[in-house]
Parts: C-alpha cells; structure tokens; sequence
C-alpha cells in the first residue's frame, strides 16, 4: 500500500473515531424525568409536555414526561418517594395525588408531608362540569331538569378518579338539586374523554384543561365552573356559586414536587428554570388557552397553599360523610 493511501485511510479512521466519540453535550447529561399520575392525551399530560419543553432548555439537559397512570396518580406518587433524591425525578401533579388522595385513603403509600418536597408551583385551575353532544341539554339547569324527566332524577356523571375533587362535587350537586347522581369513576380524564365523546356517559366533571378543546369545538359543553369567578378562556359559562352551589371555591393547583432529600440547591435550579419558563410568552399563551391560571409559586409558597387547601377540604370531606378506605 502506498504512502499516500495509508495517510488517507488514516485521516478517514481518524475521522470515524472522532465523530464516534463526540457525545452531545445535552444527550450527555442525565435525563430529568416528570412523572405524571394519568394517562397521555389527557390535560395533565399535555401540561407534563409543554412545560417539559421548555424546562430542557432551561435546564440545559433532556426531559422526558413518563406516564404512570393509574389510582389517581398515585402510582407516579409512590414512584417519587421510591426515586433517588437528585433532582433527575420530578412529579407534575395537581391537588389530587398531593393533597386528596392522603384525606380518602388511610393508606396511599405515601406520606406527601413527609416524603416530598415542593419544587415549584406555576398554575391554578377550576373543575367543570360538561355535558356530552347527545345530551339534549344546554346549560347546568336544563341539565337537571332533563335528569329528573328521562331518569327520575338517576344518572351517572363520570369523574376522572375515585374519592377526587370531582366525585364530592357530583355529590353536592345532587344534594342540592335532590338528584340520586353516581359518579363513575375512570382511569383519568382521557378514556372519560372518550365515553364523553362517543354518548356513552352523558355527563362529566373533571378540570377545565381536560374540557375546553373539546368545549370550543362544539363537541362537549362547559356548564358551570367551579372558582370565585368566570374562567377567562369561557367567560359564557356561569360559576358554581352563581347557581346556588357554595363551598368550592378554592382553587386547586399545579405544581412539581421532588423525593424528599434533594438537595436545596438542585431545587432552586429547578424553580429558576419553571419561572423562566413560564415567564416565555410562548409557554404562558399555550397554559392560558388551556383554562390555567398561570403563575409562579415558590417551593415555599407552593407548600403553604398545599396546606391551607388540605384544610379546607379535609373538612368538606369529612362533611361529606366520607370515610377513608
């Protein structure tokens, strides 16, 4: 072999091995993975994501939105409390998993006080109650009129999970409206999406990010919302409140929570990369047009709130007649 074409075969290995070698600096780094409690499709999912994309620039590493779906989420809180407390395991969660689930089960697996630790908080939201396209009714008291005509007053109102925010409402909606309602719980809000979707259930309450896509395209309609006031992204959709039902106004919250232990200092990292990211107009129009309510929370602020909703409905609940299973 000439000399010539040793040097060129040389140079071209040379060049294979180096670009072998070279590892991105992003793909290098750990993964961070958000936990989410529900399945994909559903509004949580599709928050887990969008917040998910921004945190990887802010972060400087992947992100990666795992579903664990399943008991209300709390299939995903077990996995937290079971993950390494680095900071590369994350729970996006809403009031249910963190502070509901611990009210109605007398043992969840999970201590949220104790095993967790509030990263961040960045939005609240309403539930809502919808109704599906082959329900004839138009508006929240229609609805009951229709209940009390076809069913004598009997119906079913899907709920995304057992013992939620959703299923207590259902319960003071037919309290007030002398309905004999059962809420029928699912496996989160998509596959209660569906039965919505296809007339098999004809009504549903579950929060305005899992309703209002469907509910601007005409294929399911909003009704009443829970909250102090109207929702900005349905201002026609009247509150509870204005229609005689008091009591549920609290409004629950989104948040990231880490295994408890992470060092301070990897959860001020995460914080500053959730308030930068919901700071972009982009990340904050696309939470809006799903009915949250954007804002930051610090951990600290994310766990006062936590605690003062926990109150309020640690005493609906215990009103309700509920007993933790």
């Amino acid at each position: 072999m000439s000399p010539s074409r040793r040097t060129l075969i040389g140079r071209a290995l040379a060049l294979v091995l180096g670009t072998s070698l070279f590892v991105s600096p992003l793909l290098a780094q750990t993964p961070t993975r958000i936990l989410v409690g529900f399945p994909a499709g559903g509004g949580t999912d599709a928050i887990a994501r969008i917040l998910g994309e921004r945190l990887k620039d802010e972060l400087g590493a992947p992100v990666v939105v795992e579903n664990k779906a399943g008991a209300g989420g709390q299939i995903a809180a077990q996995a937290l409390k079971a993950a390494t407390p680095d900071g590369h395991t994350l729970f996006l969660s809403h009031d249910h998993s963190i502070t509901i689930l611990p009210l109605v089960m007398k043992n969840p697996g999970y201590d949220s006080a104790k095993d967790f630790v509030p990263v961040a908080g960045f939005a609240t939201f309403v539930n809502a109650i919808a109704l599906s396209g082959g329900t004839p009714a138009t508006s929240f008291s229609t609805y009951v009129d229709w209940v009390r005509q076809l069913g004598g007053g009997k119906g079913a109102v899907g709920i995304p999970a057992p013992a939620s925010v959703p299923q207590f409402l259902v319960q003071e909606v037919a309290r007030k409206n002398g309905l004999d309602l059962v809420a029928a719980p699912y496996r989160g809000s998509a596959p209660m999406m569906a039965d919505m979707l296809g007339n098999q259930i004809a009504a549903g309450v579950a929060s305005i990010p899992d309703f209002i896509e469907n509910h601007k395209a005409g294929k399911l309609r909003v009704v009443a919302v829970m909250g102090t006031q109207r929702q900005a992204a349905m201002p026609e959709v009247p509150t509870f409140a204005e229609l005689g039902l008091t009591g549920f106004e609290e409004a629950p919250y989104y948040g990231l929570f880490a295994p408890a232990g992470t060092p301070q200092a990897t959860l001020d990292r995460v914080a500053a990369a959730v308030q930068k990211a919901i700071a972009q107009p982009d990340v904050r129009d696309k939470l809006t047009a799903m009915g949250l309510t954007v804002g930051y929370m610090s951990g600290k602020e994310l766990g006062a709130r936590e605690q003062a909703y926990g109150k309020v409905w640690a005493k609906i609940i215990k009103d309700s007649g509920f007993q933790p299973q």
